[in-house]
């Protein structure tokens, strides 16, 4: 959301720059023209296209490469007396302050400018979508952010030095640095160099405005990822939901157009919120990986990596606490109140899931499921041409055998086979290899292979299973029964619906979501689906 926000602010700034500063009061209402222009293109599924995007590149890269060497290299005369200056002064401050409070000067410099380092973050959260092999590719993709971003950020650095470059009010610092380096060019009276100022400054708006899609993409991605750990609704797990993503495009729209007034588009405060969140988290993501490596400290080589991720650690967490302290009052407050607020709203969604999933196993024991004797021994094998009954059962247990055993009692004498799908859905707690995966897949088909038993041995129908790994229930769900419908024509398919006795808006929200996608899917393509109440306290 901030990544929005922090996007069309920016590219605001740099387009606004050489526009008359009588226009500079309609800069929010047109950041959030933007925003809604951006929104109402996610709704309807449109995406960066290479096409667009390709132009709106070439001509950053152009005008920038012009104006950093073009500046350095056409000031190359004054490049002794400025590192004269910056040899007298940095040995005036030595003597005057001392290395230590000068070291403390530099690491808030240092830590206040961070938020240009949070590029590599959108390259983590769409590691996912990269080309194969997507390691190398995301490796190699960093490895070219980070010598762009020294070359670029260094050049301007120097240039800014060259050119001395100060603040304009109502400019940003590059729109100053073009018009110092090329604002008086002309040719035979015609103003080249406020052309060029103005194409530099449009191409960077530009880029800008397009970076913000990375905040559309992303944030549902991103909390598919925390849907599925429970962390967040479940209705957020389901990406291929057209609902899932028309909600989470709304939600990342509405939160960065608030914040966007909340800051009244200032991109001084939005960085400031920006760079704790982010620096927040890669101070998490580094330690993760330290307590990782570990603990498998006595199975695979870990000092290099623990020395790699603890020094990024320290510099993290440095600039996460100097940027806090210093900008406080600058955003820095409610930067925390909403991040906190965020964590305990995620934390209650868990509880809750967790608190459901308790009583979903209570179920089982009031149904006393293990007790209910084993009075057939029916082997019969599965016939395509008899009315099938398709269960969409989870891990073994209350609400599939729940579901099971509702089915002839609502519909009697019309089935006599069944078929259990199930699917596991690969998470953050189970994507940690192939063994993971194995042992996720082992215990789906155990659970199963139980249910199968049970419908053999307690109801005398011939049953059979279906079992799926993938990154997402509801599409993987839909799969595999139409492979089924083309095996069992006659096949109506069931689910379980959790029904609580007094309902609140909350608890809809949070569930009964992915049985009601699959009988969308499913009723589209012309088959039956029955979602069965289950009754919850």
């Amino acid at each position: 959301m901030l990544t929005i926000a922090v996007s069309l602010a920016s590219g605001a700034d740099a387009i606004f720059s050489f526009l008359p500063p009588a226009w500079h009061h309609y800069k929010l209402p047109a950041v959030l023209a933007v925003l809604a222009l951006l929104t109402l293109m996610n709704l309807r599924g449109v995406k960066e296209s290479i096409l667009v995007l390709t132009p709106i590149f070439v001509a950053f890269l152009l005008t920038h490469t012009v104006l950093i060497l073009g500046a350095i290299f056409s000031h190359l005369g004054h490049a002794g007396a400025i590192a004269s200056d910056v040899s007298t002064n940095l040995s005036r401050d030595l003597g005057t302050i001392g290395f230590g409070a000068l070291a403390m000067i530099f690491m808030r410099a240092f830590a206040l400018g961070g938020g240009t380092f949070t590029g590599i973050e959108a390259v983590s959260n769409g590691l996912g979508i990269m080309r194969e092999p997507r390691v190398r590719t995301g490796k190699r993709t960093m490895m070219l952010m980070a010598v762009s971003l020294s070359l670029t950020a260094g050049g301007i650095l120097i240039a800014y030095l060259l050119l001395e470059v100060r603040p304009v009010s109502g400019q940003t610092m590059n729109a100053v640095l073009a018009n110092a380096f090329a604002g008086h060019w002309s040719i035979g009276g015609v103003a080249v160099g406020k052309a060029f100022v103005v194409l530099t400054l449009v191409a960077e708006g530009a880029l800008l405005f397009v970076a913000a899609q990375a905040g559309f993409v992303d944030g549902p991605r991103v909390m598919a990822n925390m849907a599925l750990d429970q962390w967040l609704p479940n209705r957020f797990s389901a990406l291929s939901e057209q609902l899932t993503m028309h909600n989470g495009v709304l939600l990342m729209a509405g939160a960065a157009a608030a914040v966007l007034v909340y800051a009244d588009g200032k991109v001084s405060t939005l960085v400031v919120m920006y760079s704790i969140n982010v620096f927040l988290t890669f101070s998490m993501s580094n330690l993760a990986m330290m307590r990782h490596w570990w603990h498998v400290r006595k199975t695979e080589p870990w000092k290099k990596n623990m020395l790699v991720h603890g020094a990024g650690l320290t510099v993290c967490a440095g600039i996460l606490g100097i940027t806090v302290y210093e900008k406080f009052t600058e955003g820095g407050w409610i930067t925390l109140l909403i991040t906190s607020g965020v964590v305990v709203l995620c934390v209650s969604i868990r509880r809750h899931y967790r608190a459901v999933a308790r009583n979903v196993a209570r179920l089982s024991d009031d149904l006393a499921v293990e007790r209910i004797p084993a009075t057939f021994d029916n082997m019969t094998e599965m016939d395509p041409a008899k009315a099938t009954a398709v269960v969409l059962a989870g891990g073994f247990g209350g609400l599939g055998v729940h579901t099971l055993m509702q089915i002839p009692r609502v519909f009697p004498q019309q089935f006599e086979q069944v078929v259990f799908v199930s699917v596991g859905v690969i998470d953050a707690g189970s994507f940690k290899g192939q063994g993971e995966l194995a042992k996720m897949q082992a215990q789906g088909e155990a659970d199963l292979a139980r249910y199968v038993d049970f419908a053999q041995t307690r109801m005398g129908w011939a049953a059979t299973s279906a079992y799926r790994v993938g990154t997402e229930a509801v599409s993987e769900i839909e799969n595999v029964c139409r492979e089924l419908l083309k095996q069992y024509p006659r096949s109506v398919f069931f689910a379980g619906k959790l029904i609580f006795r007094e309902e609140r808006w909350w608890q809809r929200a949070l569930h009964n979501e992915t049985a009601h996608s699959v009988q969308r899917r499913l009723e589209f393509d012309g088959a039956t689906m029955v979602v069965l109440p289950v009754r919850m306290t």
